[in-house]
């Protein structure tokens, strides 16, 4: 590992830190003032308003982030298809793992968060405080969803600005796309300006994100005293659950990737675990999958023998826009949130949301819990408070250690099936 990735790495990690404190406190104060919550019930009212503003922070970078990622992302990919067969096999072999993943989730994580017993009058006192910070989630239930058919007819936005300021992740990403391609018909010299500005764009968003981050802990600790004063020490088991079941699902993936190695990238299973593991251990250790990228690289040369194509423009391109833990991660989180504050939630819209979350896991920026962030307008389009996503940001520490992992070994296996199927002759070196 590079001095840069061990500084970002400890970095990562005392930020994390300091967020589980402020998580803990905030629950510890919540619970005390539960016990005289007749007086303090105006002071829980503040430390909520703090956590809103950093909610309502989070949420003003989602929409211009996403559209500059996307656009620029696109535009990019397409240059990159030049390199001929591989890079148009890349694209469904991603998409494959990612729908995978959701769907996967989908029908085998309610068998753990089933067992959450959470109270009515619980949920609905969580409703309620959330009703302040997200107009999207009334205090009296769920909003009326959509039909099938009709989120089948909004994917095509009609008016995109009106998406985008109803925070409708799914119709701006299509658009979004959309236009990206349509920039990449463009002469290079009408081009390039506009994919420079949303470059810059999509920097300074990074940049401003990273500030968000910063005050992390303020935010989390106001929502944590209203989470703690609501729920008293039920909070720390319901979180506790949570956690185990986002990483048991990502452990469980991950050990389903090795047969798929195995089945269609033709790989020994022994040489595909030889190979991954030590790239595993940096993205654990690091949280970071650029960081185990050099280690996955010589797993790929070394030890499963694939071509220089592959190493060399697959396993980096898999590497900048491949996050298989997105749909698990976003399917968990609004699982359990959906249990938390009592919201029922339809297929078709947990559908939805596994096609809103694999488009938007190419555009998630390479920053600790970068998708949470971006999830918090499709929460609220589910008709729960936007809160919630801050109570997940604030439990992400343990489950992105292995979400990283999981990205890791998909970037393998995928380049394992990519190398098979581009037809090179595979050379797969000793077990």
């Amino acid at each position: 590992m590079s001095s840069g990735s061990t500084v970002r790495g400890r970095a990562n990690l005392q930020g994390a830190t300091r967020v589980l404190l402020a998580l803990v406190v905030g629950l510890v104060l919540g619970a005390a003032a539960a016990t005289h919550a007749a007086t303090l019930a105006a002071v829980v009212r503040g430390f909520e308003a703090v956590g809103t503003l950093w909610i309502n922070a989070v949420r003003m970078t989602v929409v211009p982030l996403v559209v500059a990622l996307v656009i620029t992302g696109v535009v990019s990919t397409a240059d990159s298809r030049r390199v001929g067969r591989l890079g148009a096999l890349a694209l469904p072999v991603f998409l494959a793992f990612l729908l995978t993943g959701g769907v996967f989730t989908l029908l085998v994580a309610p068998l753990s968060l089933d067992r959450l017993v959470i109270s009515p009058e619980t949920a609905e006192s969580l409703r309620a405080g959330g009703a302040a910070v997200s107009a999207g989630a009334a205090g009296t239930g769920a909003p009326q969803m959509p039909s099938l058919v009709q989120r089948i007819v909004e994917m095509v936005p009609a008016n995109p600005v009106k998406a985008a300021a109803d925070g409708a992740m799914l119709p701006l990403v299509v658009f979004t796309l959309l236009l990206g391609l349509a920039l990449t018909r463009l002469e290079p010299g009408r081009r390039e300006p506009v994919v420079q500005w949303f470059q810059a764009v999509a920097d300074a968003m990074l940049v401003l994100v990273n500030w968000v981050l910063i005050v992390a802990p303020i935010g989390i600790l106001g929502l944590a005293v209203g989470l703690g004063f609501r729920m008293g020490a039920a909070a720390a088991g319901a979180l506790l659950h949570y956690v185990i079941t986002l990483s048991a699902m990502l452990l469980v993936y991950i050990l389903a990737l090795y047969p798929v190695a195995v089945l269609l990238g033709k790989a020994p299973i022994r040489t595909f675990a030889g190979a991954a593991a030590p790239a595993q251990a940096v993205a654990f250790s690091s949280r970071s999958s650029l960081a185990a990228l050099p280690a996955m690289i010589t797993g790929a040369k070394d030890r499963l023998g694939l071509p220089a194509a592959v190493t060399g423009f697959a396993l980096p391109l898999a590497v900048s826009v491949f996050r298989v833990n997105v749909p698990i991660a976003w399917v968990v989180g609004v699982l359990f949130l959906g249990k938390l504050y009592g919201v029922p939630l339809d297929l078709a819209p947990l559908g939805g949301l596994i096609v809103t979350s694999t488009l938007i896991s190419f555009s998630v920026p390479g920053i600790p819990s970068a998708s949470l962030f971006l999830m918090a307008p499709v929460v609220v389009d589910l008709g729960l408070p936007a809160e919630g996503v801050g109570i997940l940001i604030a439990v992400d520490a343990i489950p992105d250690l292995f979400k990283t992992t999981a990205n890791v070994t998909a970037h393998l296996a995928s380049v394992t099936i990519l190398a098979r199927y581009q037809g090179a002759p595979l050379s797969y070196g000793a077990p």
